[in-house]
């Protein structure tokens, strides 16, 4: 109870949007997967330098009850004064798009107002993860709070089950795409990747549960 005073004084310091978020935590996640909300996302990145390159957009999409909610998504293009020319040559974002852009803190907010406790989606995730608390902490604020899936981990532990063993292999997804045949829609957008990882991450949900509705914790087991 102490531990939970202090917690919460804590977060009256906080801007009201992020006591928000944090308040979502208070609701318990079912335990059926069918029942839980998952957010699938996805950043484009100026490179790959947690210190010094920034996030560029923000794409996700709710995945609930096996279903990819299309009118449910997320998408954020940044203002950013950091830019990379290498990276062009990946997502083409450049600085003359025009693309509505809004600042880092109105994105964050956005974010985590879209995501509240569902529980996170992301092709090699921690990237991801790491490079949105990057910018929570350039804002003074806390680290995500929400459980994370990645669905190249996942696809690993398929193959693993499968007796198609290489453990030190890291699958891209454009590699699980090919193989569970799903068009390379819109690739290197944040929006195109979440919408690809939202695909893969049906099948292999279908794949781990043996087309069971199974708790939560059977999928974390793997």
């Amino acid at each position: 109870m102490i531990r939970k005073w202090f917690k919460n004084k804590d977060e009256e310091d906080l801007p009201g949007f992020w006591q928000n978020y944090s308040g979502s935590f208070e609701e318990k996640l079912p335990q059926k997967v069918s029942e839980i909300r998952f957010v699938v996302f996805d950043t484009e990145t100026t490179g790959f330098d947690f210190e010094e390159d920034r996030i560029l957009s923000i794409g996700a999409f709710r995945v609930q009850k096996n279903q990819i909610e299309i009118g449910d998504n997320f998408e954020v293009f940044l203002a950013q004064t950091r830019f990379n020319p290498e990276t062009v040559k990946i997502h083409g974002i450049i600085k003359k798009e025009k693309f509505e852009k809004i600042s880092e803190l109105e994105a964050l907010k956005g974010f985590l107002n879209y995501i509240q406790n569902s529980i996170l989606v992301a092709h090699h995730a921690g990237f991801d993860v790491k490079m949105i608390n990057k910018a929570l902490e350039r804002h003074g604020l806390p680290k995500l709070r929400n459980k994370v899936l990645d669905t190249a981990a996942l696809y690993s532990k398929t193959r693993i089950t499968s007796n198609l063993i290489d453990r030190d292999k890291t699958y891209s997804l454009d590699e699980i795409a090919e193989a569970y045949n799903i068009d390379l829609i819109e690739r290197h957008t944040a929006a195109g990747d979440a919408y690809i990882t939202a695909l893969i991450f049906m099948k292999l949900l279908n794949r781990l549960s043996k087309g069971k509705d199974v708790a939560l914790k059977n999928i974390y087991r793997f």
